[in-house]
């Protein structure tokens, strides 16, 4: 048995209908194995549809600008040439004829120009770009490109994957508004005129640290990135990131984030982080009804430590140790940061010694409880009370954001991936990336290429069969 394959061309302005066979096909026997199409002809069939589709697309389009829309003399050409275009479906030799201008424009002072030049100027189709950006932030370039030759008739080269890549990065960047101190807009008495204000959102903020790179350095150490994720009940979840010393639009980029979940300045915010100034310099000025918290994680973490420092003393008092610590978490998870403080003031005096080996690991442990000390003192107006927090099924914890690290940066950048990464290129990464879990990478396409979605909206495809 054999099967043809045809295209069917109408031009729709009286010209014939043009009928021209793409593929056939030959089957004997059937088995599961031969039933129906495989890849190879599957990519030949898809190949051959483009690139009959394309060419017609063309000449239509140069058929009509040979004409002047003033005068509509026929324009002279210069000369014949091609450009090549890639598309899913194939890369393809378009012909690009040069026309003179015409005369009739004076104003003009070029003398000459290419149709699909001008009309063409970045050589790839946006479903391209967008299928190349969308996988390479999931995988790796090297991944990506196996991916694309397996499923479409395309060659995928590795450093066009990386170009197309970043080249979306910066445009996903460039809509970043400006850097400013404030976000905050208006007075009290504009923002009780807003509507009532949705559900409070939930931001927790954490870092992440990524293998670096500086130029034929390949072990440079290491350089922070910061991730935070928004909780709404209503709305799904949206994330942000940047490499920290390297985005100079962090406030922005996170007030960016919230506008999207669709923040009002008479909505609560609740901030969640650990306490470092970096994160804790992001979210001041973000709105006017934010509420700042220190994470209950990274408290716990590390009383848990000092508990573990604990069982390595040789001594006969660790159950009033325990006991002690077991004291200090109480009182911080029930928001008595004065009393807590004291308790480790205490506990930290117990190591005390005048002549105490800086090897030991008394010596260390009075350490680390001296550095909790001055954390809990330090970020002492960011506790609250989280025992009542969590009866009321409040978050307490950024062990949301925790998972967000590992899905934004770990994945892709971190752990199996033996990469390491330039500041700029794991910027870049992060906001693909970002816009491809945020499920936002796709509607941006369409804002920049209207046409991407909208082909056929409006009109009834046949159904032949």
């Amino acid at each position: 048995m054999k099967i043809s394959v045809q295209v069917i061309v109408d031009p729709e302005n009286g010209d014939p209908i043009i009928t021209k066979s793409i593929a056939a096909f030959r089957r004997e026997d059937l088995s599961s194995d031969t039933l129906g199409l495989t890849i190879k002809e599957s990519k030949l069939l898809l190949k051959n549809v483009q690139s009959e589709f394309v060419i017609k697309q063309v000449d239509q389009y140069i058929g009509k600008h040979k004409t002047c829309n003033q005068c509509y003399k026929k324009r002279k050409i210069k000369s014949h040439t091609e450009i090549v275009y890639r598309t899913l479906f194939g890369k393809l030799k378009l012909p690009n004829p040069r026309f003179y201008m015409c005369s009739c424009n004076k104003n003009n002072k070029q003398k000459s120009y290419s149709l699909l030049s001008v009309l063409l100027p970045e050589r790839i189709s946006p479903e391209l770009q967008y299928l190349q950006t969308k996988w390479s932030s999931l995988v790796s370039y090297g991944v990506t490109s196996n991916i694309i030759e397996d499923v479409l008739p395309v060659h995928a080269n590795i450093s066009s994957i990386f170009y197309t890549t970043h080249k979306i990065a910066k445009q996903l960047d460039a809509e970043i508004g400006e850097e400013k101190h404030c976000f905050i807009d208006g007075c009290e008495n504009e923002w009780n005129q807003l509507p009532n204000p949705d559900l409070p959102l939930t931001v927790g903020i954490d870092g992440g640290y990524i293998n670096a790179r500086e130029g034929s350095n390949r072990k440079a150490g290491w350089f922070e990135a910061i991730v935070g994720k928004s909780l709404h009940e209503t709305h799904t979840s949206k994330r942000f990131g940047f490499v920290c010393k390297y985005d100079d639009k962090p406030k922005s980029r996170l007030n960016t984030m919230l506008k999207r979940q669709g923040l009002q300045m008479n909505q609560n915010i609740v901030f969640l982080s650990d306490g470092g100034d970096t994160v804790r310099t992001l979210q001041q000025n973000m709105s006017p009804h934010s509420e700042h918290l220190l994470d209950w994680f990274h408290i716990t973490m590390r009383i848990t430590v000092m508990k573990q420092m604990v069982k390595g003393l040789a001594n006969n008092s660790e159950d009033k140790l325990h006991n002690q610590l077991k004291s200090i978490k109480w009182n911080i998870w029930h928001g008595n940061v004065s009393k807590a403080l004291d308790k480790i003031d205490s506990f930290s005096e117990d190591f005390y010694e005048e002549k105490i080996d800086k090897n030991s690991k008394r010596f260390k442990l009075r350490k680390y409880a001296n550095e909790f000390y001055t954390y809990i003192e330090s970020n002492r107006c960011y506790i609250t009370n989280y025992a009542e927090r969590y009866r009321y099924g409040e978050i307490i914890s950024t062990s949301f954001v925790e998972a967000t690290v590992n899905e934004v940066i770990s994945k892709r950048m971190v752990k199996k991936q033996q990469m390491r990464w330039t500041q700029e290129g794991a910027h870049r990464m992060i906001q693909v990336r970002i816009a491809t879990l945020n499920n936002e990478l796709r509607d941006e396409f369409c804002r920049w290429y209207p046409n991407m979605d909208n082909i056929n909206n409006n009109q009834v495809l046949e159904n032949v069969a």
